[in-house]
């Protein structure tokens, strides 16, 4: 199964360019070159795993049709790379307002752009890459979101999932705060560092609960590891 991806760019080198290397990588590509076909089809029958879209278009821009589709509860969950050449601070945080999932500025590398596009689809959609994490008699399903101690079922909250996944990813290893926060919180640039705390905690709680031993390591003045 190819995740299927959306190119909205009014710019045909680019639209060439971005197809011939998105296909090459093994995705399924369409691509529209104004906001208002591309909305034809982001609400029409065919249903994208990830959209990447340009902030300069005809008709619509990039960030109303982005706002658009976070706002239809058909759309709001499918994942948003805005592709643009408005580079200013102000212009991210505008575009990160619009609850996108990540922002890349042109001129742009391809082989960057589609390793983020991996990232975000692992991410987010999970089923593309099927991966079973374990640590110590804990597994973390990533293609089914499902976690388990000793085969207990653990019930954890988006953010505490991402964040034992990126820990079981990176066994051993120390992580500041600010660096989980860059990691995990990847959508958001308003999250406070002592937020990581409070996830830290909930974390904690459900996958300890009825365990002695806990695998979360708090490194004092260095921040959080498992199984250090």
């Amino acid at each position: 199964m190819k995740p299927k991806i959306l190119v909205i760019e009014d710019e045909v080198s680019i639209v060439e360019l971005l197809k011939y290397n998105l296909t090459a990588s093994g995705f399924d590509v369409d691509v529209c070159f104004d906001g208002d076909s591309a909305l034809d089809s982001i609400f029409g029958d065919i249903k994208y795993d990830l959209i990447i879209v340009d902030w300069m278009l005809p008709n619509i821009s990039g960030l109303e049709l982005c706002r658009r589709v976070r706002k239809d509860k058909t759309t709001k969950n499918i994942p948003l790379i805005m592709l643009t050449a408005k580079g200013e601070e102000e212009d991210k945080l505008r575009a990160f307002e619009t609850e996108i999932d990540d922002y890349i500025t042109k001129p742009f590398s391809v082989n960057e752009l589609v390793a983020r596009i991996k990232a975000v689809l692992k991410r987010l959609r999970p089923i593309f890459y099927n991966e079973v994490l374990t640590y110590k008699g804990i597994q973390l399903d990533v293609s089914t979101h499902r976690v388990t101690r000793d085969k207990t079922e653990i019930s954890l909250g988006p953010t505490e999932f991402n964040l034992l996944r990126f820990l079981m990813e990176n066994q051993g290893k120390v992580f500041s705060r600010q660096q989980l926060l860059d990691y995990v919180w990847t959508t958001s640039p308003y999250v406070e560092p002592r937020t990581v705390d409070v996830h830290i905690r909930r974390l904690r709680k459900a996958l300890n609960e009825g365990f002695e031993y806990d695998p979360i390591r708090t490194i004092r003045s260095a921040g959080y590891s498992l199984g250090i």
